[in-house]
């Protein structure tokens, strides 16, 4: 028998052995966990973030902590928090704070994801992105009597943020207080149920921040949706030096949303314009699985080197399926949920292994 013979003798053996399948919860339950209080009242979730202190000049991000001065700190562990209710989200907003709850600048907060470990997302076969926030972002909210996100009591999510400290000042105790804006269950509205959605120029899976070249660049990924639909609401996050952020349909042409952010008098990315796209006219801009879908950001970084980690471009909306029963159920055994799903939780890439044999 030749060498290549051998080989495929043992690879047709190897492939034969069951393995077992692979198990979300052997994850999820090494996470730090936290309780989400419930104000129907207000209508608000209200969840925080282990506390942690951040020294002056500082940046630090999750498990991969590098600093851009001297000093150290820690980064809040990932979190798993259930819903203490059932309801419709329709906004949130998420913002550092002391031991006390005063508010702390907002150049504190670099981002905040939030996801959905037992749903898939709408463009990949990964956990769902339920909301995600930068110190650009501020407060987001749909009109609540029309657009939400229906959850139940019990729902799991994976919150992680990243703080960084690039002020003059040390915080002790700085915690993320993360707020979801939310209609209780059994009231006549919201009149449109829907679902979030992410598409990041930095998918399928692993990092979404990358080196930015000195010089004009530009950056883009496609995919297509698993269902047909209309996205009624956009926004996206990008660092400095980002020169626009554009959402297209690939197989025609046609720009659904583009966004130049505003800058503060020296220059500082502020904000990101909220693309509605929703009106007396319309709801939305539809989606199809028959076609290609691209993101793109441009970047202009004008200090003439590379700067590590210094790109990043995501956007993130609500969407309206046509079918909501349509939609695919998550996979757990899928390699990219399991990808996915190791590096949001912050977990080592040959987790797999340990986790189910893979």
């Amino acid at each position: 028998m030749t060498t290549s013979a051998s080989a495929c003798v043992v690879l047709l053996a190897a492939a034969s052995i069951a393995l077992p399948p692979f198990d979300p919860d052997s994850v999820l339950s090494h996470l730090a966990q936290t309780r989400a209080v419930a104000h129907p009242e207000r209508g608000e979730i209200v969840l925080y973030l282990a506390p942690v202190d951040l020294p002056a000049g500082t940046v630090h991000e999750g498990g991969h902590g590098h600093e851009h001065e001297p000093g150290h700190g820690e980064q809040p562990p990932v979190t798993l928090v259930e819903l203490p209710a059932d309801g419709s989200f329709y906004g949130f907003r998420a913002e550092v704070i002391d031991s006390l709850g005063r508010p702390l600048p907002a150049a504190l907060l670099h981002h905040v994801n939030v996801i959905d470990p037992d749903n898939r997302e709408l463009f990949l076969p990964i956990s769902r992105r339920v909301a995600a926030a930068g110190r650009e972002t501020g407060d987001v909210a749909l009109p609540w009597m029309f657009f939400g996100i229906p959850f139940q009591r019990g729902q799991r999510f994976v919150v992680s943020a990243m703080l960084h400290n690039p002020l003059v000042t040390s915080y002790h105790d700085a915690r993320v207080r993360v707020v979801l804006q939310y209609t209780p269950a059994r009231r006549p509205w919201p009149l449109f149920a829907g679902a979030p959605f992410q598409l990041d120029v930095a998918f399928p899976v692993g990092d979404k921040s990358f080196d930015l070249p000195p010089g004009r660049s530009e950056r883009s990924y496609e995919a297509s949706p698993a269902i047909a639909g209309t996205i009624v609401g956009i926004g996206g996050h990008l660092h400095d030096y980002g020169v626009s952020i554009e959402l297209a349909n690939a197989s025609t042409g046609e720009v659904i949303w583009r966004a130049e952010p505003q800058r503060d008098a020296a220059g500082r990315l502020k904000s990101i314009p909220i693309g509605r796209l929703y009106g007396l006219t319309r709801l939305g801009a539809r989606v199809e699985p028959s076609e290609r879908y691209r993101v793109t950001v441009v970047y202009d970084n004008p200090t003439g080197s590379t700067l590590p980690d210094g790109g990043m471009g995501v956007v993130g909306g609500l969407f309206l399926p046509d079918d909501p029963d349509a939609w695919p159920r998550v996979n757990p055994n899928d390699p990219l949920y399991i990808k996915d799903l190791l590096h949001a939780t912050r977990q080592p890439k040959d987790a797999t292994v340990a986790q189910s044999g893979h």
